[in-house]
């Protein structure tokens, strides 16, 4: 079951789609019902949508909701169906539109706060990272083909033209999306690097072997860093010849399922400690 829904953050008012957990009769849980539900929120990359390239948001979603998971996913201000413009607030927006999607999920009756699960893809990636970090209702992290260095990263996929345009005439128009020097400001602040130690949880990266948009590198030193945190577990997963967006059907399989196994995995080894009294 799907719905489709509003959330307001600020005077911005987000488009959202929540998925609930569905089982066929010949499908059984991979885990046993619990109360409450765990919930996935997902975060699009950079002037992307929910629904996402190739709809791999769509698809992922709805195999979670199979494996017993509720997902959230929405669109950024100024992105497919939300209202607002594109990175008028910058990175710090963003990071107040996903805060605002949490808020949205933790006050349905039916999720567990003790399982928020968020997923950013590419620049999405980052701010989850980023949001993660100051934000402890999030208690396991995802992230797929993440940008590292966001202003360098955007700057690489925009073109530094757009950039300069946007700094000279105080916007830049890219592919119809008006970006502001605010926008680009931003990226500069924030950095994942530094914030990555704030967040305690657990970590999955992917990344694909032919991303010629944000390097494969990443993944590496993402997780080198992590690893340095005294608490939480970081895993990689690497997808051979997977491109940034995971198209074609193998590749966007093998994204998803190992995706899937691995928050099926955290899950029941959470449920397990639970088990255990001192």
């Amino acid at each position: 079951m799907e719905h489709h829904i509003t959330i307001q953050s600020g005077n911005i008012e987000l488009a959202a789609t929540l998925h609930y957990p569905v089982f066929t009769e010949n499908e059984t849980p991979d885990r046993s019902a619990t109360a409450r539900t765990p919930i996935v929120i997902i975060a699009h990359g950079f002037v992307g949508t929910r629904i996402g390239v190739d709809r791999l948001f769509v698809m992922s979603a709805r195999e979670f909701a199979r494996h017993g998971y509720m997902v959230l996913r929405f669109d950024f201000g100024g992105c497919g169906e939300s209202t607002g413009d594109y990175g008028a607030g910058g990175l710090d927006a963003m990071i107040d539109q996903t805060r605002s999607v949490i808020d949205y999920a933790l006050a349905i009756d039916c999720v567990d706060p003790q399982r928020v699960v968020l997923l950013g893809h590419s620049l999405g990636g980052a701010v989850a990272l980023l949001t993660a970090a100051k934000d402890k209702r999030v208690k396991t992290l995802v992230m797929w083909s993440s940008v590292a260095y966001p202003f360098n990263d955007i700057v690489g996929i925009t073109g530094k033209k757009v950039y300069e345009q946007a700094v000279q005439f105080g916007s830049s128009d890219y592919l119809g999306y008006a970006l502001q020097p605010v926008f680009f400001e931003s990226l500069t602040r924030h950095q994942p690097f530094e914030q990555l130690r704030k967040f305690n949880g657990d970590v999955l990266l992917v990344h694909g072997t032919a991303d010629e948009v944000i390097p494969v590198d990443y993944c590496f030193l993402y997780q080198k860093l992590f690893w340095l945190r005294s608490q939480g577990q970081c895993d990689k997963e690497v997808i051979f010849q997977a491109d940034h967006t995971y198209s074609g059907g193998q590749a966007k399989e093998q994204l998803i399922q190992k995706t899937r196994d691995w928050l099926l995995y955290i899950d029941k080894r959470k449920n397990e400690w639970n088990d255990w009294t001192i």
